[in-house]
């Protein structure tokens, strides 16, 4: 699925499982970044398919609805089964071969193990860290439909918010996505076969809420949360502080002067 304006090369290639897991956990910062004039594409590694409430041509229509409200220009189904989803050599080919097709600086997946919810999202975390060494081996254009090697310059982390590991990653940071929050929201709206009015307003309580949390942190209304499997570097401590504040001051609460920004 894709406008007219799709691009050839992207900026940031976000993946995922399954449709509505991006809009999910990052859906603010990606209509952010398009936005802000990247060029972004949501991959989702299976329909999600099947399941209780849906249908296989159900959930593609309210995956396009949603990437038409975040105003991404490119979604594509990596097309792996839905329940079996496992990190293996097929898996990887697949995803990496997508890697090499769009050549992205950046990929976001959404990371950890939820053993509430479906083992699908840990083995999806395997798979991408895996097709992103993959897209970069040579000798093995075969595998890959014949495009050629590519490695992914960097890798950043979506987590779930009920992951199950208390990780220490080696960096977090938050986007700040006040001024797109109400574009997530509907777009999570958008899959209405996945959450009836109930549903719906339960999981809206759960992103304004981890969301408010994560970006009061750092002084936003909103803000989404990130981590990095290594630390962050800068050349210029005083511009990485500045930068990661923004030019909003912290978030009032009556009663506070000020709420500690760690």
């Amino acid at each position: 699925m894709a406008d007219d304006s799709s691009p050839d090369r992207l900026d940031v290639l976000a993946v995922a499982p399954h449709p509505d897991d991006l809009e999910i956990l990052c859906g603010g910062t990606l209509a952010k970044l398009v936005r802000q004039g990247y060029k972004v594409g949501i991959f989702d590694l299976t329909s999600g398919e099947p399941t209780p409430r849906g249908s296989l041509e159900t959930r593609k229509k309210e995956a396009e609805e949603a990437r038409r409200i975040l105003g991404v220009p490119l979604r594509v189904n990596v097309e792996l089964p839905n329940r079996v989803l496992m990190d293996g050599p097929d898996a990887r080919f697949a995803l990496a071969t997508q890697f090499r097709k769009y050549r992205p600086n950046i990929v976001i997946v959404a990371a950890g193990r939820t053993p509430a919810a479906s083992p699908d999202h840990h083995q999806g975390h395997l798979i991408g860290e895996a097709a992103r060494f993959y897209s970069q081996l040579t000798k093995w254009d075969e595998r890959f439909d014949g495009t050629s090697p590519y490695r992914v310059p960097h890798l950043v982390y979506a987590p779930f918010p009920f992951e199950s590991e208390q990780r220490h990653w080696h960096s977090q940071f938050v986007v700040d996505i006040s001024d797109t929050i109400d574009a997530k929201i509907a777009a999570v709206r958008a899959y209405e076969s996945q959450f009836d009015s109930a549903r719906f307003s339960r999981v809206e309580h759960m992103i304004r809420s981890a969301n408010g949390f994560h970006g009061a942190r750092c002084g936003y209304m909103y803000g989404e949360l990130f981590a990095l499997p290594t630390p962050v570097g800068a050349p210029d401590l005083v511009s990485l502080v500045n930068g990661s504040k923004g030019s909003l001051a912290p978030v009032q609460i009556p009663g506070k002067d000020h709420l500690p920004m760690g």
